[in-house]
């Protein structure tokens, strides 16, 4: 098996950075958005105008805090601290009233300090937040095509799978994606093999170039199935392209590509590294069997990004080390059974199900019939209040939502199906998920579907979070150690 490592960050197109910024990379780089506005301000781009409600967030060291640092240190340093630091706020006053780079460089003391308030605002760095998502930005060190020409080929078969990416990626290259609906058996969505087969022979194997297969997955969707897949491949001669966005972390997934390459025919598999890796958003890894046709692909690229991503990949398993990467994989999967059992004990207390969903090694999904009612309102407020208590990664699934991409529609969008059965949420087990992380996010939902139950008994109408609850979501997290 073979790889290449792909970055996709933005180039610093031969500037030298000052050192420092790599102190401040793991704080900033938290996030797409904190990503690319930390190299926006590296190459100082006056884009920050946006930024002027936020002024007040550069005076968390306040007036009240210097006087009670009184009852610590003489009230004369405090003067000469407050004054110290008031210079440097000053500077990102008039940052952000003017808009634009300043004329005078500033100090690295400065810069730090306006990235780390920054990196503050990220919910990934929030004391309560508690993760349950396949991305949650979790960063485990602290240092831190084609194979045959096909001139006619523009089709690309694709299992549904709802992510808006993958499919913008096929647009955008030119070619028409032709996507393919998922069968519904028990509660999985799996694929229709058949259907796939139809549609070769219905557009011709020469025209098509290639089938976009995927394995990490939202349950009830399930890993497709690539054996059959791979098969269909070698015997029609197509392409075979996988989709395994955070399939590494899974030793089924990974699994999967290997039979599929052995009976069949894969000729890539693509994966994030910072969902497997636990490094910043910014990279992937293309891998295949063929050692030529990876060179190949490597070849292709343009160059001008920058070696970040690879840096942080090569820093990060120096860290771990083999045995550090084998125990949160193994750590990973026990706390996937630790969380089907807190989820199917929390729905059956609500009337509600698990999903039984026994393909996919990482998703999980919980109904929830019992919300629905005469329209989703209760399960959309369900996802807010759920993100306004810092339960991130978990996301609930109404029915019937249309999403048009690129001219078209899909119909029940992220059910990955037309007509699924019911509403759901979905949680996932991924690579540096922790106990804390389970307890707090059951914890957490168990209060919210309590909250529906009287609001609906009531028939009241929603309402924020309470002051309160943002103090006990806060004392939850202090008391696990967050």
């Amino acid at each position: 098996m073979y790889g290449q490592c792909e970055s996709r960050d933005l180039s610093t197109r031969g500037r030298v950075l000052p050192g420092f910024l790599s102190r401040c990379q793991l704080l900033v780089c938290l996030s797409p958005v904190f990503t690319y506005l930390y190299y926006f301000i590296l190459l100082f781009l006056p884009v920050l105008r946006c930024l002027e409600p936020s002024k007040q967030l550069f005076r968390n060291m306040n007036n009240e805090n210097f006087s009670l640092s009184e009852k610590i240190v003489s009230s004369s340093y405090i003067r000469q601290g407050s004054e110290a630091r008031r210079s440097h706020e000053q500077l990102i006053r008039q940052l952000l009233e003017q808009g634009k780079c300043p004329e005078q460089g500033w100090s690295e003391s400065t810069i730090e300090l306006f990235l780390s308030e920054l990196a503050l605002m990220d919910s990934n760095n929030f004391l309560s937040n508690c993760g349950v998502g396949e991305r949650e930005g979790r960063v485990a060190s602290g240092l831190v095509a084609r194979r045959h020409y096909r001139p006619k080929a523009r089709f690309i078969l694709w299992p549904r799978i709802d992510q808006k990416s993958c499919f913008k990626a096929m647009i955008t290259a030119g070619y028409e994606p032709v996507v393919v609906e998922n069968v519904l058996e028990g509660d999985e969505l799996r694929t229709d093999v058949e259907a796939v087969d139809r549609k070769i022979l219905e557009l011709g194997a020469e025209n098509v170039l290639c089938v976009h297969s995927t394995t990490s997955c939202f349950a009830p969707r399930t890993p497709d199935r690539l054996e059959e897949l791979s098969a269909l491949c070698s015997k029609h001669d197509i392409p075979h392209i996988v989709n395994n966005a955070y399939g590494v972390q899974s030793s089924k997934c990974m699994h999967l590509i290997q039979q599929g390459s052995r009976v069949g025919r894969i000729d890539a598999f693509v994966q994030s590294l910072d969902k497997n890796f636990m490094v910043p958003v910014g990279g992937a890894i293309i891998a295949g069997f063929d050692e030529t046709f990876i060179q190949d692909i490597s070849k292709m690229y343009p160059g001008r990004a920058s070696a970040s991503p690879s840096l942080d990949v090569l820093i990060t398993l120096l860290t771990l080390g083999a045995s550090g990467y084998k125990r949160l994989l193994s750590e990973r999967k026990e706390m996937y059974s630790v969380l089907t059992q807190e989820l199917k004990s929390l729905a059956s207390a609500h009337g509600e199900r698990l999903l039984h969903t026994p393909h996919n090694p990482i998703s999980l999904a919980m109904s929830l019939s019992g919300f629905q009612g005469d329209n989703d309102k209760a399960v959309t407020q369900l996802g807010s209040m759920l993100f306004t208590r810092q339960v991130s990664g978990a996301r609930v699934i109404p029915l019937g939502k249309e999403m048009t991409i690129a001219g078209h529609t899909f119909r029940g969008f992220m059910s990955h199906s037309e007509a699924y059965p019911c509403p759901y949420l979905n949680a996932a087990s991924a690579v540096g998920i922790r106990r804390d992380d389970v307890t707090l996010c059951i914890k957490r939902l168990d209060k919210c579907l309590k909250t529906l139950k009287k609001q609906a008994a009531n028939n009241d109408p929603s309402e924020p979070p309470s002051s309160q609850e943002h103090c006990e979501a806060a004392m939850d997290s202090l008391s696990m150690g967050q």
